[in-house]
């Protein structure tokens, strides 16, 4: 089973089940899709300095933008320790650049959480929360945070954390999968927000 799988187990089968294919993710076969964000939001023009550091280890950036064509890979491998690890690398193409947002993920089962690296390479860690909606939507929200320095993980006060709220669902009328990304801190408010919509390809 995959870590999705894992971590959540019986309500795996509640996801609808696109969903239920898209997470399934066997190894070193990714899924691949594109698509368009039909609206990408960033923070305040005065985290620029924080932005910059973000690109360059392929984490949040400071562009906004409407429709925005994106593309997401996600790949499971397995580490040297036998441990499964869940690739993600997702690209936005601006009109004048292309910016990333990459991520790697393992499951912890005792903790019963998601652990998130996020940056490539890293910058920051972020325990996960894995839920099923009524209607079939997958939904994500960040916990515990540690900013990550080399080979030093330090803990985040609350107050400097990003929280994070990913809903993902899949639109039958459309044959479309649909997301919504928000990543909001308590005193400095906005982040990152994007939503859109993507469709699986063959690569």
């Amino acid at each position: 089973m995959t870590i999705y799988q894992t971590i959540l187990g019986e309500e795996f089968t509640k996801l609808h089940p696109k969903l239920q294919e898209r997470y399934t993710l066997p190894v070193n076969q990714p899924f691949y899709a594109i698509g368009v964000m039909h609206k990408i939001e960033s923070g305040a023009k005065w985290l620029r300095p924080f932005y910059t550091v973000a690109t360059k280890t392929k984490f949040l950036f400071p562009e906004s933008g409407e429709n925005i064509p994106f593309s997401i890979c996600n790949t499971c491998r397995t580490l040297p320790s036998g441990e499964l690890e869940v690739l993600w690398e997702r690209a936005f193409h601006f009109p004048k650049r292309t910016r990333y947002f990459h991520a790697r993920m393992t499951v912890d089962l005792v903790h019963k959480i998601v652990k998130d690296y996020l940056g490539e390479p890293a910058l920051f860690y972020s325990d996960l929360h894995f839920a099923v909606t009524r209607e079939g939507r997958l939904v994500i929200r960040s916990g515990f945070q540690r900013l990550v320095l080399s080979k030093i993980e330090c803990a985040l006060p609350k107050f400097l954390q990003g929280h994070v709220v990913v809903e993902e669902g899949f639109d039958d009328t459309r044959n479309v999968f649909t997301i919504h990304v928000s990543i909001h801190n308590p005193l400095i408010g906005r982040l990152m927000m994007y939503a859109g919509e993507f469709t699986q390809q063959s690569r």
